[in-house]
């Protein structure tokens, strides 16, 4: 498997880039955005621009990270900026001294302010703003990334699977939400993906409900949506755990969104676009009832951040391609009675599809606590 630290995985990224660079008639490219960074070079840092020219790279940073430099990046050119001397101006700096005329710059991340500012610094040098041209190629997984994901799949099941199994209706939801992170980290991940989400109830229908004291016991059902970070890459599931007696309602509404759930994954493929698989889930709950309330997109890639490209929503063009890796989430949420969402992790293989999340969701076989 290849290491994090090998020059030439991150040279061969680094390539893509500078081929469009070409096509794109730009000699340089200013890489504001931190993950971009890190996908291009290895360096976990932050605070750091890369610049790419056609033919080297200058990692731009601080002297924080000096040693980090040399250990996760070993032979990449690096500018460590004096004291007092501002990134942008750092970047400005090594801009003139590569005798740069035509540089990129990520739109996306850079402000306005820093962009204004490096274009006062550097006279004559022709800018052009570009869109998610390197969140374009992170949108193709390779074996390496692929099982970074697996493993931070591994890591969130599993965790899932312990807190569950000792769920009490005593417990409040910002419990439940800290065990689950707290043994996450245990398993080996560096952190939670993002802020886990434990609603019970109604509190169930706010799609990002912040846990809080509500507990576990004062309602029949709860919602989980957690991942965990395994040092670079995310994983992101949903599970809706019975806690008690369910009613028909929850029943009808539970079946819904698991069918649209596996229509919408059995949608997925090569060739496909992102629209064609939102749809397949959305007729789904549309011709249930309860179409308007569905109200966001299916899914979204995850790797390196937890919302990435490419999406799957309404009037998305996107052609789904080989090395993609997106979640499948439809929910149906339900003011003063609850939500139900349900979320996997999906690769785009070269003939379909892997489900790279295996936790029970069939009714029937999630056991009441």
């Amino acid at each position: 498997m290849i290491t994090k630290h090998d020059p030439a995985y991150f040279n061969e990224r680094r390539e893509k880039l500078r081929r469009r660079m070409k096509r794109e008639q730009l000699v340089g490219f200013l890489v504001s955005k931190p993950e971009n960074v890190t996908y291009l070079t290895g360096f976990s840092g932050e605070d750091s621009y890369l610049l790419v020219t056609l033919d080297h790279a200058i990692l731009i940073s601080d002297s924080r990270f000096t040693e980090q430099i040399r250990e996760e990046c070993p032979g990449l050119e690096a500018y460590i900026r004096p004291g007092g001397v501002s990134l942008v101006q750092a970047a400005a700096r090594m801009i003139k001294k590569t005798k740069l005329s035509t540089v990129g710059v990520e739109a996306g991340s850079l402000s306005v302010a820093s962009f204004g500012k490096l274009q006062d610094a550097v006279n004559g040098v022709e800018f052009a703003k570009t869109e998610n041209w390197i969140e374009e190629h992170r949108a193709i997984k390779d074996k390496e990334e692929l099982q970074r994901i697996r493993t931070a799949v591994t890591i969130a099941q599993r965790a899932f699977q312990a807190v569950r199994a000792t769920l009490r209706p005593d417990q409040s939801e910002k419990e439940v939400a800290d065990l689950l992170d707290h043994q996450m980290r245990l398993l080996g991940a560096r952190r939670s993906a993002f802020p886990t989400i434990v609603g019970v109830g109604p509190r169930a229908a706010l799609p990002h409900v912040i846990p809080t004291s509500k507990k576990i016991g004062e309602d029949v059902f709860v919602l989980v949506d957690w991942g965990a970070d395994e040092g670079w890459y995310k994983s992101d599931l949903t599970r809706v755990v019975p806690t008690g007696r369910i009613a028909p309602k929850f029943v009808k509404v539970y079946n819904t969104v698991l069918k649209a759930q596996k229509a919408a994954i059995e949608a997925i493929r090569p060739g496909v676009t992102a629209e064609d698989v939102d749809r397949a889930a959305r007729q789904v709950i549309e011709e249930a009832g309860f179409g308007r309330l569905f109200g966001h997109g299916l899914g979204h890639g995850v790797g390196l951040e937890i919302h990435e490209l490419p999406r799957l929503g309404p009037k998305v063009q996107t052609v789904l391609r080989p090395g993609m890796v997106v979640t499948v989430e439809p929910g149906i949420y339900i003011p003063n009675w609850g939500g139900v969402r349900l979320e996997d992790d999906v690769l785009i293989t070269r003939d379909g599809h892997e489900v790279l999340t295996s936790l029970p969701k069939d009714l029937d076989e999630v056991a009441t606590v």
